[in-house]
């Protein structure tokens, strides 16, 4: 099996970015979409990379288009929504497959390490468990991405050590977060 540190991603000018480049340092990996309900969440995310990251903080953003094609465009037309909009400053990947045959080998190897364990509570969790009723009729069993905006946190020792869904409140992954750094 391999580990954390053994994946390689391509970001969005094609270079290979090498996650063992990231050992020691606590890793937030994020399949993001610029039309999205979540969008803004790429506020909250841009202030915890810009107060953290000196501390050993890394985010690690990949665009992705497979939930109803929130994520149109190029990966310069990404990249150029994120700067302008939210002034993101974290890397950016290519644009890529979280589920399925097509998923990138990161997204297989974190939902082999945190699989799917519910929305939480509330009104936007409510509405998600009934929006993927409709999709997939088993989807609180099995580890498949659910929608834009699903966040991985791997320790410093290279372990994914959470797993917050959409719907998860900003402060509370900033706050579990800063417990690791």
């Amino acid at each position: 099996m391999k580990s954390f540190y053994d994946l390689t991603v391509t970001d969005a000018k094609g270079a290979e970015v090498a996650m063992k480049d990231f050992k020691g340092k606590v890793v937030l990996v994020v399949n993001t979409a610029t039309g999205c309900g979540f969008t803004p969440q790429y506020k909250p995310l841009e202030e915890m990379y810009e107060a953290l990251h000196d501390k050993g903080l890394e985010i690690v953003d990949v665009p992705c288009n497979q939930f109803a094609g929130q994520t149109p465009g190029t990966d310069e037309e990404i990249h150029e929504f994120c700067t302008l909009k939210y002034n993101t400053q974290f890397p950016q990947m290519k644009k890529s497959d979280v589920n399925g045959e097509t998923a990138i080998e990161l997204f297989k190897y974190l939902k082999s390490q945190k699989g799917f364990e519910g929305f939480g509570k509330g009104a936007k969790a409510l509405a998600m468990s009934a929006m993927l009723k409709t999709i997939d009729k088993d989807y609180k069993n099995n580890p498949e991405i659910k929608w834009n905006f699903t966040k991985f946190v791997i320790d410093r020792q290279g372990n994914v050590v959470a797993r917050f869904e959409p719907t998860a409140d900003m402060k509370k992954v900033r706050e579990f977060v800063e417990s690791l750094i």
